[in-house]
C-alpha cells in the first residue's frame, strides 16, 4: 500500500512473528508511563492479541502498525486508538523502541504516513495525542507536524513517586 510506504521506512500490519517485539515493548517498565501500563503482559495474552489483530478498525476502534526500516527490521509501533468515527477523530501514538533508532527521522516519517492514512482512508477530521510535559522530543515531533497544544493537564500522571503534567495536542485537517 503506497499510503504506508515512506522513503526510509514503512508501516505494516502486525504479524505473528511480532510476538517478541510486542512482548519486549509491553513489558519494558521504563516506558510504561507512555501507555499508563502498570502490569506485565504474558506471551499468551500477546499471542491472543496478535491472533485478533486482523479485526476491523471500525469494530475494535484501534489500529496498531509496526514501523519497519528499509532493512525490514521492526523498530517501533504506531497506534490509532479511541477511534470515534461518528465525530471523525482518533488518538495517535508513536514509539521508536531502540534509542539508536530515535532522532533518525523514522518517527517523523511514520507520523506523516499515519496522518495521511487517517485522512485519506479513514476520513478522519482530527487526531489528538497526550504527551508528558518533559517529553520534549515528542512534543517537537508532533508540533512540527501541525499539532497544537490545546491544554495542560496538571499532575495528570503519577510516575516514580511524583506527578507529571501532560499536554493534550490536536491536529485538525482542512
Amino acid at each position: 500500500m503506497l499510503t504506508l510506504q515512506g522513503k526510509h521506512m514503512y508501516l505494516r500490519a502486525l504479524e505473528p512473528e511480532d510476538l517478541d517485539l510486542i512482548y519486549t515493548i509491553e513489558n519494558d517498565e521504563s516506558i510504561w508511563e507512555l501507555s499508563s501500563t502498570q502490569t506485565p503482559y504474558s506471551r499468551y495474552l500477546i499471542k491472543q492479541y496478535l491472533e485478533n489483530a486482523h479485526k476491523d478498525i471500525y469494530e475494535v476502534k484501534q489500529l496498531r502498525l509496526v514501523i519497519a526500516n528499509e532493512n525490514h527490521e521492526s523498530i517501533g509501533l504506531v497506534d490509532l486508538f479511541d477511534c470515534d468515527f461518528k465525530n471523525k477523530r482518533a488518538g495517535i501514538g508513536i514509539l521508536i523502541y531502540s534509542k539508536s533508532d530515535r532522532q533518525q527521522g523514522y518517527g517523523n516519517e511514520a507520523l506523516k504516513l499515519l496522518m495521511s492514512y487517517a485522512k485519506m482512508h479513514l476520513d478522519l477530521h482530527q487526531l489528538f495525542c497526550n504527551i508528558s510535559e518533559d517529553n520534549i522530543m515528542s512534543l517537537n515531533l508532533f508540533e512540527s507536524n501541525g499539532f497544537i497544544k490545546i491544554g495542560l493537564k496538571k499532575d495528570w500522571n503519577y510516575v516514580n513517586g511524583s506527578y507529571k503534567n501532560e499536554y493534550f495536542l490536536q491536529r485538525i485537517f482542512n
